[in-house]
């Protein structure tokens, strides 16, 4: 099958949703499909974009430049990645995460749209619904139950729609080998080491971070990722000497870190902020980061968040607790800390899970139109 993946957001980049797109590129060509990328031209610096990324295959990727022309901009670039398609051979099946150019070229196969969060924006609304009442629709895909159901409340075309399949697929990771090298961290040799990896932005959960390393002297936290500013940010607010900022790494780069950690975290708080500031995204994420935890068989302790019930259960795979509370945090942090058994446990299960459930080639069958969907939003 020849796939067109249409995207509105930059790779390379320092964002996860470039992650993302690439992954899923590079999951669609591991299952026989012949795939390219459309995107906006990178706002990070590499000479290699597949290395950068990690890919294994090499599969073409075309940028089409985003005009600045307020309102107008998503609508001109949408024409151009029509434009671009039309010179070369017709894709089977047209997906992604860019409704402007998704409709702009729903005339030229089948479409599937893959959306990760409500859209605020009315121009976008307005998109989505001319979207939704295309023929060219076969599929929406989400990234949450709850973003479903909340789609489906939104847009009641779609509950009208028999002929669109509508589909929750979480984020993913790919299976990991065990072994591979160890990332040196500084910091104290005998303290238990506890990482996050992500980005830094409000309701991520970096001042829960800060609390706990205030809290546990004797434990050393690392943060890796961020962007410079904020990781300023937080660097300017952080005097404990057990805390180490990382800064971002290309995302192939990113193993050794997970394989240096005793235990991970996902502070996710009950406001959540992301790129681009479309407000608050904590009733429907999927964060990868969960996903890449699990594939290294990391111990887990994340927000209880009813959307990350969604992948993660607590005492099983992982350990939950409210966003705010720090004390419980602390007691969690310290609990696993003392016990190799219990994050060898929790480790154990939630790389299982993810072999078996949560890979990216699983989700390339679950999402493809003309599969029967595994997980159909809305339904049991």
């Amino acid at each position: 099958m020849r796939i067109a993946y249409l995207h509105s957001g930059s790779v390379p980049s320092v964002y996860a949703n470039g992650v993302h797109v690439m992954r899923m590129c590079d999951a669609f060509a591991d299952a026989g499909h012949g795939i390219e990328l459309y995107a906006v031209p990178g706002t990070a610096r590499t000479d290699d974009l597949h290395a950068y990324y990690g890919t294994r295959n090499r599969f073409p990727v075309h940028t089409v430049p985003l005009p600045s022309a307020p309102v107008l901009g998503p609508l001109l670039r949408a024409r151009r990645v029509r434009g671009a398609l039309r010179r070369r051979a017709a894709p089977d099946v047209l997906y992604g995460r860019d409704p402007y150019a998704l409709l702009a070229a729903a005339g030229t196969a089948p479409v599937v749209y893959e959306t990760h969060l409500l859209w605020p924006g009315r121009a976008v609304r307005g998109i989505e619904r001319l979207l939704f009442r295309h023929r060219a629709l076969t599929r929406v895909v989400f990234v949450s139950q709850a973003l479903a159901d909340d789609y489906r409340k939104a847009f009641p075309q779609l509950r009208a729609r028999t002929d669109v399949d509508l589909v929750t697929a979480s984020d993913c990771a790919d299976p990991v080998p065990p072994g591979g090298p160890v990332a040196t961290l500084p910091g104290r040799p005998e303290a238990p080491t506890v990482g996050y990896v992500g980005h830094l932005y409000p309701g991520r959960g970096t001042d829960v971070i800060l609390a706990l390393a205030e809290r546990l002297p004797a434990v050393d936290f690392h943060l890796v990722g961020g962007t410079d500013q904020d990781r300023s940010h937080w660097q300017s607010r952080s005097s404990h000497p057990n805390v180490f900022f990382h800064g971002h790494h290309p995302p192939a780069a990113l193993h050794p870190y997970y394989r240096a950690f005793d235990i991970v975290l996902a502070p996710y708080q009950s406001k959540v902020g992301c790129a681009g500031g479309f407000g608050d995204i904590s009733r429907w994420v999927s964060p990868m980061k969960l996903f890449e935890y699990m594939a290294h068989g990391r111990a887990i302790i994340a927000s209880d968040l009813p959307v990350l019930r969604e992948v993660l259960t607590d005492g099983v795979d992982c350990l939950l607790r409210a966003p705010d509370d720090v004390a419980a945090w602390a007691d969690a942090v310290t609990h696993l800390a003392a016990d190799a058994s219990a994050r060898q446990g929790l480790g154990d299960t939630a790389r299982h899970r993810l072999t078996t459930r949560y890979t990216w080639r699983a989700r390339v069958d679950l999402v493809l139109p003309g599969r029967t969907p595994a997980t159909v939003a809305g339904q049991p």
